[in-house]
């Protein structure tokens, strides 16, 4: 199938971009195409304005800045994947993105659309959510910041109004020497994921200082596991501990789809979660394989 007939509008400027998505009816942004040109060639997307934003200046690259990595809201994955300073401070991400469909896809696929396309299988919607990420949206009443955990309202529904654009993404920087590993079940490596976890560790005096735990493919959105974070904090990482946090999962509200039934996804995630935290720990304790992936 081809896409329905559309208008398409080619920007160069954060400026022009808000204005046509303010002054046209029914208009889609366009970043990496990814998800988008798809929807678009099997008719479940119909726009009748197409804003491509991939001259845009200004919205691509990795920046640190104030304590917090900015990554700039057209930036391939590809190359948060290759970025030093990815790498150095954000390893869960860069362990992550090796994840996130084939190279091909990566090569083209932005974290801006990937944030607001909002599939809750996502590994980059998991990530961000798991390290807290700061979303920077732009819209005709100026710029604002908006929480990850306030963006998703429903099923692949962010919490952008029409007329707003994400511009940029801002991660604060985990201390140095902290632990973090991605875990994720998936039919074959490049499709989303079935059930994915997301753990990050800091460590104080051998005890958890501060404990993320995030779901991914299990409900409507990302699923951070504050009681699992709350019964971890305080506790010496032993084997026994973080068996019993992971065990929170099998209690979760998980959906069920043709993919999986809800028994199966809670039973991955305890398992995934469980891996995912006793690798984040193992880390945790030997810094030097931070620096990158292990």
């Amino acid at each position: 199938m081809k896409a329905a007939p559309f208008a398409y509008h080619d920007p160069r400027s954060v400026e022009e971009a808000l204005h046509l998505l303010a002054t046209l009816e029914n208009a889609r942004l366009l970043a990496g195409g990814q998800s988008l040109m798809p929807m678009l060639n099997m008719r479940v997307a119909f726009p009748d304005h197409l804003i491509d934003l991939n001259r845009v200046e200004g919205l691509a690259g990795v920046t640190a800045e104030g304590g917090a990595l900015r990554i700039g809201a057209m930036t391939r994955q590809r190359d948060i994947e290759e970025s030093p300073l990815v790498r150095a401070h954000l390893p869960l991400m860069s362990e992550a993105l090796t994840h996130v469909g084939h190279r091909q896809t990566r090569n083209r696929g932005t974290i801006g659309g990937s944030l607001c396309n909002l599939d809750p299988s996502a590994e980059l919607v998991a990530v961000a959510t798991a390290l807290d990420a700061v979303l920077e949206v732009q819209g005709p009443s100026g710029a604002r910041d908006l929480s990850i955990h306030e963006l998703p309202l429903g099923f692949m529904t962010p919490s952008l109004a029409p007329e707003e654009m994400l511009t940029a993404i801002r991660i604060p920087l985990p201390p140095a020497g902290h632990g973090a590993a991605f875990e994720e079940f998936a039919r074959r490596h490049g499709d989303y994921a079935i059930t994915s976890a997301a753990a990050v560790l800091v460590l104080e005096g051998g005890r958890i200082a501060r404990a993320s735990l995030t779901l991914g493919g299990v409900g409507a959105g990302p699923l951070r596991l504050r009681s699992a974070e709350a019964a971890l904090a305080g506790q010496a990482p032993s084997e026994a501990l973080l068996r019993e946090a992971a065990a929170a999962c099998g209690s979760i509200d998980a959906m069920s789809d043709p993919q999986a039934p809800a028994w199966y996804r809670r039973r991955l995630a305890a398992t995934l979660a469980r891996r995912a935290l006793t690798a984040a720990a193992s880390r945790a304790t030997t810094p030097a394989r931070q620096g990158g992936l292990a």
